[in-house]
């Protein structure tokens, strides 16, 4: 079924974070519903349509950012009580605008996430979990890593509370009261949960999950053990997930699933007969798409998908038609209607620049005053700087509440691959100004984390003794490798598990006060953790005691895993020289019937083929350059410097045979 949806701008606010704008319940079936919104200035709006003209409910004084904005009321009644984060504080209202609820949660951290369940309220700061029941404290907890997203089953249905937590980890953690009834990874960091069909589905068990790397899943949440439904992979590279609801826009009778982006991308998912889900619709925004919502707003009788984009656009994807199929009558009424639109836009674009000339002038005349403090406008910069598994790369995502003029990147690093990128970001704004913007590279920057890994692979061991904390050693790790949370774990111990998103190799490391052991099956990960672990101990003029153990094996094991990405881009070279040759043949023949399968397949592939070729210099750099690391850091550990017969191993890299590389790597 085709799916045809016309964008409308309502109105902009100020920025928006995630899961701030919400569609107030409808008075009758279809009719028009009323939109809140909280932003960045800390200010509650609510507004409705009228004859293509934004009218505002109710509008609150500025305060502290708005984190989340979540709508509740009692159970089995209508949700229709406005609930904001800001800060350490709660504050609620209803549809009309006035307060009914002021509530300071004490938390030392701003609140971050919050799920509303009749008298029951869900809460997390950055580590931290609270349960409130009628602003009293029930439950608590401290999780390992940054929660995300927290929310709660459907209480109504299944008569007990579920709540779950969205941690950074890769890890939804399911609680009871205070504590962990079981832990279920997934593909990715979970930055959004929502209940399927917004009550959980058939079973009122029913989750969705969205990921910072763009994948979603729905998993069902029983009482000992979790069920996979589905997932969707993210095989268009599109943006994290930063928002879902269910809203059957369709009109099938059945619920699609909305999806938001924060590459900008709107997304409608049918279901098939067999529940998988089925992608119907997509549109792109120019900017990350921070709340959506499915219902009627423009027009009675229209339904339509609402969205809240990072610079506070509201903006609706409706299904009311552009061009309405009238009579004259209608026609002549329609026309009027669009010219008093017109005129009421010229009028308010003359306030407008007339507006824009006073603070012009009242800027010109502040800032050349003897008294004028620093003028330099403030702006909003979000960003993302996250590592792709796929392709083993770092993309840096900025956005900013105007337009950017221009964004100059500047690595500063140390010896060895790690330093720091720093973003100068200029937006187009007067006076000119600027905002820095650092993001670490880490040593081992190309891993992640994960939560299983294979014991019976050959691991190599680097163990270090000394007068060191834990908290000293936890900070070692957190400089070293990505995904590590930066407060030191609650305990005496903690494992963490990692994987290279490019060889597949791993590490595990485990450490408490005095004591730290890695485990990786690629030495060149135990080295590189030697040289930088001893850098750091030394600029904190701590004595390391530092022992390692070589596994010979893990050689040839690392080589056997390089093997089939090397062999790959040495015949994707071979294809392409190819493919001139076949053309010709091709143009002479008058088809390609005569060639043999493989061939043809080289052929009908061409486009894509020449299009990795592109990339292929700097993927062959880099596997040389590992396959070059392994070599050198295989005999340092031997005490031999081996570096004159690099040389001698690119020759045999250039006329690749795997026996001849391991044979070559045995010999030295």
């Amino acid at each position: 079924m085709d799916l045809n949806l016309n964008r409308a701008d309502y109105l902009q606010v100020g920025v928006t974070s995630q899961k701030t704008m919400k569609l107030l319940p409808a008075s009758k079936h279809r009719a028009t519903q009323k939109v809140v919104v909280g932003d960045h200035d800390g200010i509650v709006m609510c507004f409705g349509m009228k004859k293509g003209e934004a009218v505002t409910v109710f509008k609150t004084l500025p305060g502290q950012k708005i984190a989340r904005l979540e709508l509740g009321g009692a159970l089995n009644t209508p949700q229709e009580k406005i609930f904001i984060a800001a800060g350490s504080e709660i504050r609620g209202f209803t549809k009309r605008g006035k307060q009914f609820l002021s509530f300071e949660t004490n938390l030392t951290e701003s609140i971050k996430a919050m799920h509303i369940s009749g008298s029951d309220l869900f809460l997390s700061a950055s580590y931290i979990y609270n349960h409130y029941c009628d602003c009293k404290d029930q439950h608590y907890y401290l999780s390992g890593d940054k929660i995300n997203d927290v929310i709660c089953l459907p209480v109504e249905r299944l008569l007990r509370e579920v709540p779950v937590l969205a941690c950074q980890d890769r890890v939804l953690r399911v609680l009871q009261g205070s504590d962990v009834t079981y832990e279920i990874e997934v593909p990715g960091p979970p930055t959004v949960l929502a209940l399927h069909n917004g009550n959980g589905g058939d079973s009122g068990e029913d989750l969705l999950f969205g990921t910072s790397d763009g994948k979603l899943g729905l998993i069902q949440i029983t009482t000992s053990k979790p069920i996979h439904k589905w997932e969707i992979r993210n095989e268009k590279k599109r943006g994290g997930i930063l928002c879902v609801d269910s809203f059957d826009i369709v009109g099938d009778g059945v619920k699609d699933l909305l999806v938001g982006r924060d590459d900008g991308m709107v997304e409608v998912y049918g279901f098939d007969n067999a529940n998988e889900p089925v992608l119907r619709f997509d549109h792109t925004l120019s900017e990350s798409v921070t709340s959506i919502q499915g219902g009627c707003v423009g027009k009675d009788g229209y339904d339509e998908i609402v969205v809240s984009t990072y610079s506070g656009w509201i903006t609706g994807l409706t299904t009311e038609p552009v061009h309405k199929e009238s009579g004259p009558g209608e026609e002549l009424k329609f026309n009027q209607e669009m010219q008093n639109k017109i005129s009421s836009l010229r009028s308010e674009l003359e306030q407008l620049q007339y507006k824009v000339l006073q603070e012009r002038e009242k800027y010109q005349q502040s800032s050349q005053s003897s008294k004028a403090k620093s003028a330099v406008p403030s702006f909003s910069v979000n960003d993302k700087f996250t590592l792709n598994k796929d392709d083993a790369s770092y993309s840096l995502i900025l956005e900013v509440q105007t337009a950017i003029d221009n964004v100059l990147i500047q690595i500063r690093s140390i010896e060895g691959q790690y330093g720091t990128l720093q973003a100068y970001v200029t937006p187009r704004i007067q006076p000119k100004t600027c905002q820095v913007r650092q993001y670490h590279i880490k040593p081992l920057s190309l891993h992640q984390r994960t939560h299983f890994i294979d014991h019976d692979r050959p691991m190599n061991t680097l163990t270090l003794t000394g007068q060191f904390s834990f908290s000293e050693l936890h900070s070692w790790v957190v400089f070293c490798m990505p995904e590590v949370p930066e407060k030191p774990p609650a305990g005496e111990c903690v494992t963490f598990y990692f994987q290279n998103t490019f060889l597949d190799t791993q590490l595990e490391s485990t450490y408490r006060k005095g004591e730290g052991v890695f485990k990786s099956d690629n030495i060149s990960t135990i080295s590189i953790l030697k040289d930088v672990l001893s850098k750091e101990a030394t600029k904190r003029k701590i004595n390391l005691n530092i022992s390692y153990e070589i596994n010979e094996v893990s050689v040839k094991h690392t080589l056997k895993l390089i093997h089939p990405k090397l062999e790959y881009q040495l015949l994707l070279a071979k294809k392409v020289q190819l493919i001139d040759a076949l053309k010709e043949l091709q143009v002479h023949e008058g088809n390609t019937n005569f060639l043999i399968p493989e061939y043809r397949c080289i052929l009908e592939e061409a486009d894509h083929l020449q299009e990795e070729y592109k990339k292929q210099p700097a993927h062959l750099e880099r596997l040389y350059g590992m396959i070059t690391d392994l070599f050198i850091d295989k005999f340092k550990f031997k005490g031999t410097n081996v570096k004159t017969k690099v040389p001698l191993l690119l020759e045999i890299l250039d006329s690749y045979d795997q026996n001849a590389l391991i044979a070559f790597f045995d010999a030295a």
